[in-house]
């Protein structure tokens, strides 16, 4: 994945997030973290917003090409998703996902890079029909 200038503790402040969740207590397993698959459909929920952008119309989730935990994720965390094409092709979108979760305990905020993600879409016109991505 490309690197960054923003670190890893505090939220990009050139750029408004795609998405903005606050997690709940429904949201978590047993051991009291937020379930993966919660946090991956958030991912491709925020990198869909994009990837509709840049494709000028509907698209699909083709492929996970890459996803990594960083942190756990609590209940009650806010969580932001900050979203970048990477690549767009003659029907597809490449779009690179960054997350972030805060927190505040005891009046203190701290913020956490928890995950990211790299995901492949696929422009279409109707369900399960391709389309070409028309050029800018």
């Amino acid at each position: 994945m490309k690197s960054k200038k923003t670190k890893a503790s505090e939220l990009p402040n050139d750029r408004q997030p795609e998405l903005r969740v606050t997690t709940m207590p429904n949201d978590a397993n047993p051991a009291g973290d937020i379930f993966g698959g919660w946090l991956m459909s958030q991912i491709d929920i925020a990198a869909g917003i994009v990837a509709c952008q840049a494709a000028k119309g509907p698209v699909v989730t083709v492929a996970v090409k890459e996803l990594r935990f960083i942190k756990p994720l609590f209940v009650h965390n806010i969580v932001s998703f900050y979203a970048d094409v990477q690549r767009v092709g003659s029907s597809s979108v490449t779009v690179e996902v960054d997350v972030y979760a805060e927190s505040i305990k005891h009046g203190v905020k701290s913020v956490s890079k928890i995950s990211e993600a790299v995901l492949i879409f696929v422009a279409v016109s109707e369900p399960g029909k391709k389309r070409t991505i028309p050029k800018e």
